[in-house]
């Protein structure tokens, strides 16, 4: 049997969300596909539909029509407690915000998805240890959020993403929190992460991000575009 070349493929996706007695669609036929290896940037401006695409995208919500396979698995297909196993296991999510635990240190922030994954205990210490070092926190590993900058919060927040070793790392507006400079810092881990050859989708409104991208789709209306089909004018660009 051949192996399944593309970490994720969607066909003829669609999402309707019900407003009261008006429907709203917010996803039209989306096709898109994601090679393993490969750094996609999905670009687009405030309301294009980026956060339903990410939320179908990491398993957090459903399409309405249309197929999404995740590792050659047909998603419609599975039950929510294989959906939440996908999440855990498959899938290392990074957010604009953090959601760090703040009771809890780095170390135990990013053995979480190791705990709920089942690793063994002495197993999700030393993996933990190691993500941190990987981004540079090694001396941090004791630091609750509240004793972190903002981008070393964010680094904690990849170290987690990376510590199950998931097929996917999704990542939503990742810098849309930080200054610029941290910003980049953060940009340049994503590019060391693409060379040592992790999956990677990101979600932005910013062309300055999605320039760190081997690939860039636009999403406009609910609608994907493939880089370089001229859905945006230049000042739409400048506005992002």
């Amino acid at each position: 049997m051949a192996m399944e070349k593309n970490v994720l493929s969607m066909r003829g996706i669609d999402k309707t969300y019900q407003m009261g007695e008006v429907a709203l669609q917010v996803l039209f036929g989306i096709d898109f596909e994601v090679q393993a290896g490969e750094f996609v940037c999905i670009l687009g401006p405030s309301g294009s539909g980026k956060s339903t695409l990410m939320n179908i995208i990491g398993c957090l919500d459903t399409a309405d029509a249309g197929s999404y396979r995740l590792n050659g698995k047909e998603v419609s297909l599975l039950s929510e407690n294989q959906l939440a196993v996908i999440r855990n296991r498959a899938i290392g999510f990074v957010f604009q915000s953090f959601q760090l635990l703040g009771r809890m240190s780095a170390l135990d922030n990013v053995m979480l998805p190791l705990i709920y994954g089942r690793y063994p205990q002495r197993e999700r210490a030393e993996v933990a240890r190691q993500m941190l070092e990987k981004v540079g926190l090694g001396d941090k590993l004791q630091n609750t959020p509240a004793q972190l900058s903002g981008g070393q919060q964010q680094r904690v927040a990849i170290a987690r993403a990376l510590a199950g070793n998931p097929s996917l790392i999704l990542a939503d507006e990742p810098t849309g929190a930080l200054d610029q400079k941290t910003g980049v810092q953060i940009m340049e881990i994503f590019e060391q992460l693409h060379r040592e050859g992790k999956t990677i989708v990101m979600i932005t409104h910013s062309p300055r991000v999605s320039a760190y991208a081997s690939r860039v789709v636009r999403l406009l209306d609910g609608r994907l575009y493939r880089e370089g089909e001229g859905v945006f004018s230049d000042s739409e660009e400048a506005e992002t």
